[in-house]
């Protein structure tokens, strides 16, 4: 009979909306998919899809704030003893003791010291406190970074052994796109805001426009009007931000002609307007990943983004995408999307990043997880076996 070798796996909320919430449950069911493994989750609140997994429910105090992250840890940790004894723990959020954490975030000192620039309240210090526990004291033995960004700040502000830190990629599903047609999509969408078919349409999707830097983007489509006034394009910006303030600078910019701004829209209806656009455009003051781009790949869209965007991993510059090292600088955003605009690069561009994405699936990074177990799970049968040869 297998023994099957049981795995912990430790978020606050499973399955639910959110990058880390997501990647962890997509990956987590395939993982539980194997025969070789046992899966329990500990979360405090989850949706359950496949039935493969057990779950704990991991009590969280949320009030003061600041003792939300310890007593989270506290209670999963006790939770994990008290269902144990467990193979491996992976915990895709700061808790005590693990033998794997994902990192779907930057170290949190570095995040409010250098990103939000603001000094450290009793909630931050509380949270970076238990992550130096877990990096520093927590047994770890792999990190997992989503991004060779998140890996290359982590390796700066932690003094781990750089191969034990590893990139798994987010993946992505195809599905939804290949169940659809694209002339359909593109008839309709362009149809509801008034694009010609011809029109080269860029698409901009967040729910943050000051984020995503969508003010440089509308930076670059000025100087590229101004530089090449015959130029033609069309900007979706779909979601939720000031659309005021962005409307008053497309006017300022002198491009509201050609910028549409949609209000935000559900995600289910999101896939109609990847497969009606032609590429997409994400300019972010920084992103630990952008799970968009890929979404947007699978749509069979070229992407341009900055270098400030973990997913830059993914783009092959001039092949599947652009990423623009300094968003700041609207003479290179321009040059990027003109070229951009020839319907035979975007055809070539397109192709691309398909199969950048078929490279990019969900069952992809969760085999590359699988593995990463199985190695964890060598070195500590090795041990065991090494610590029960008598001594001479």
């Amino acid at each position: 009979m297998l023994h099957r070798r049981r795995i912990a796996v430790v978020i606050p909320r499973y399955g639910m909306v959110g990058g880390a919430e997501g990647f962890a449950a997509e990956l987590t069911e395939r993982i539980a998919g194997e025969a070789e493994f046992d899966v329990h989750v500990f979360a405090n609140r989850w949706i359950a899809s496949s039935g493969r997994v057990i779950f704990h429910k991991v009590p969280i105090i949320k009030f003061p704030r600041s003792l939300s992250p310890p007593s989270f840890a506290f209670f999963a940790g006790r939770l994990i003893t008290a269902a144990g004894p467990f193979d491996i723990v992976h915990t895709h959020d700061r808790i005590f003791n693990a033998d794997v954490y994902t990192m779907h975030g930057i170290p949190h000192r570095w995040w409010i010291r250098e990103v939000r620039k603001k000094r450290l309240s009793l909630f931050d210090r509380s949270l970076a406190a238990v992550e130096d526990h877990l990096v520093l004291r927590g047994g770890c033995s792999r990190f997992l970074a989503v991004s060779g960004l998140v890996r290359k700040i982590f390796l700066e502000e932690y003094p781990e052994d750089p191969s034990l830190v590893h990139v798994i990629h987010p993946g992505v599903d195809r599905g939804a796109y290949e169940k659809m047609n694209r002339d359909t999509c593109r008839q309709t969408i362009r149809g509801q805001y008034g694009v010609g078919l011809d029109e080269p349409l860029i698409l901009f999707v967040s729910m943050n426009f000051d984020v995503k830097g969508l003010d440089y983007l509308l930076g670059g489509l000025s100087r590229l009007r101004q530089k090449t006034p015959e130029a033609a394009f069309r900007l979706l910006v779909v979601g939720h931000g000031d659309d005021m303030q962005y409307r008053r600078l497309a006017s300022d910019l002198g491009i509201a002609d050609r910028v549409i701004f949609t209000g935000v829209v559900d995600r289910k209806g999101l896939p109609s307007f990847y497969l009606a656009a032609d590429f997409y455009a994400m300019l972010s003051r920084f992103d630990t990943f952008g799970m968009v781009v890929l979404e947007a790949m699978a749509a069979g869209l070229p992407v341009l983004i900055s270098g400030r965007v973990g997913a830059k991993d993914l783009v092959t510059e001039g092949k599947n995408g652009f990423v623009i090292a300094n968003p700041e600088t609207g003479e290179v955003i321009a040059a990027a999307v003109e070229r951009m605009l020839s319907r035979e690069f975007r055809e070539k561009m397109r192709t691309a990043a398909l199969k950048t994405a078929a490279d990019n699936s969900w069952d992809a990074a969760a085999g590359r997880v699988a593995n990463i177990y199985r190695e964890i799970l060598m070195e500590k049968d090795q041990r065991r076996v090494n610590s029960n040869i008598p001594q001479p």
